[in-house]
């Protein structure tokens, strides 16, 4: 990297091959990967590193995400701290159903909170490799994306100072909201977006899970879900209405409602315990094509938004993170072919998650909408994964994501 100055009020001008904007799993990702193949790049992030190691968010991780974490040296405190998880548990008109995935195909899920994934790449990002990050960045723009030479300024947030990098690629990997998402021209992508006219309230309990395996629970008042997070965490989900208010759930009217819809013959109880976090999710997607635009490469949720329905986000924004950081790692070398074929290549898995995430949502909230049609349908789609090992197997396959490359 190097540095150009020309006085003491002037803006300080740095150039690296590749910024990265937003420091979450797909930008950290991308960043280790490029520090290990030598190619020189800086990660902007415009929270704190203790903010990105707290905050909270996904924890199921697909086992093929896993192996190729692991190959490429990132996935060793993974390796030992994750729990396996080999089944779930649906619970429909009052009975339990254990649906044993693992048995069906050998694969399994890993459930390891996304902070311990973001704070185990920060620590081999920019403590074990040296790597370039600053925190706490504030009003980034991207320049000159169409042309050859493109950049991004920011203001330094211990200095005030205006800051500008030159570079040859930009990662935007700052979600939905970030400013590689608003520097996107109207009219030269197309944003597809799906609601689903339902919210999430979304729960994490001090609390050890009732059950050691995911449960749903399908029911006539709306859907709800147990996610084991820790041996003492645990996250629920209840569907509520969308824009509905966390704060008109007391601790009483959330428990009285778990144990309603996840109430199954011979269950054990749940376990109860204080509500430390309390959100509503509306539950939405959005597919952004094409996913680059001149210089500038979206991944994760810069690029594409899928409801927690089916626990794909963090998984697609891994995907997109391996296939970025390969695809510029060999332009490097001299190879062009998956700059160019890079958003392609991502968005077949996106279209493929989203179509599975629709589908769960309908067995998930079917018979809650009061609809004797759609609530017969729903439950014919339940009794077929019971019945039907081939019908069985094909979902197994879908809810443990694909491994086609890995």
């Amino acid at each position: 990297m190097t540095d150009a100055e020309t006085g003491p009020n002037s803006t300080l001008s740095q150039r690296s091959s590749v910024v990265i904007v937003g420091a979450g799993p797909a930008g950290l990702t991308v960043g280790n990967l490029l520090r290990a193949a030598g190619v020189d790049c800086v990660v902007l992030e415009c929270e704190s590193r203790t903010f990105i190691e707290r905050r909270p968010r996904a924890g199921v991780i697909e086992e093929w995400a896993v192996r190729a974490l692991d190959r490429r040296g990132l996935a060793a405190q993974l390796l030992k701290r994750a729990e396996r998880h080999t089944e779930c548990e649906f619970r429909f008109a009052g009975e339990r159903h254990r649906f044993g995935y693992t048995e069906l195909t050998g694969q399994h899920h890993f459930v390891y909170p996304q902070p311990l994934l973001v704070t185990d790449l920060v620590r081999e990002y920019a403590d074990v490799r040296g790597g370039d990050i600053r925190f706490g960045v504030r009003d980034v723009r991207l320049h000159d994306l169409e042309g050859g030479r493109p950049s991004v300024s920011y203001t330094c947030g211990d200095t005030g100072r205006r800051r500008v990098l030159h570079c040859e690629f930009v990662a935007g990997c700052d979600g939905a909201r970030g400013a590689t998402r608003e520097a996107l021209p109207a009219g030269r992508v197309r944003v597809a977006r799906h609601d689903y006219g339902i919210g999430w309230l979304a729960l994490l309990a001090q609390a050890p899970p009732s059950t050691d395996r995911v449960l749903f629970g399908m029911h006539e008042e709306g859907f709800a879900g147990q996610m084991p997070r820790s041996p003492d965490v645990t996250r629920y989900y209840l569907q509520c209405p969308p824009g509905d208010d966390p704060e008109g759930w007391s601790h009483e009217r959330v428990w009285a409602q778990l144990r309603k819809r996840l109430a199954a013959a011979g269950a054990p109880p749940l376990t109860e315990g204080e509500l430390i976090e309390k959100r509503v999710l509306d539950m939405h997607d959005y597919v952004t094509e094409p996913m680059t635009y001149g210089r500038l490469f979206l991944a994760g949720d810069a690029a594409h938004l899928v409801a927690p329905i089916a626990a794909k986000g963090l998984n697609l924004a891994l995907h997109d993170a391996f296939l970025l950081a390969d695809a510029i790692v060999a332009h490097a070398a001299g190879d062009s072919s998956g700059i160019e074929g890079y958003g392609e290549a991502c968005l077949r898995r996106v279209w493929d998650y989203q179509e599975f995430s629709q589908w769960l949502s309908e067995v998930y909230h079917g018979a809650s909408f009061g609809d004797p049609f759609r609530t017969g349908t729903t439950l014919a789609r339940l009794r077929r994964l019971f019945t039907s090992r081939a019908a069985a197997t094909a979902f197994a396959e879908q809810y443990l994501g694909s491994a086609e490359g890995y």
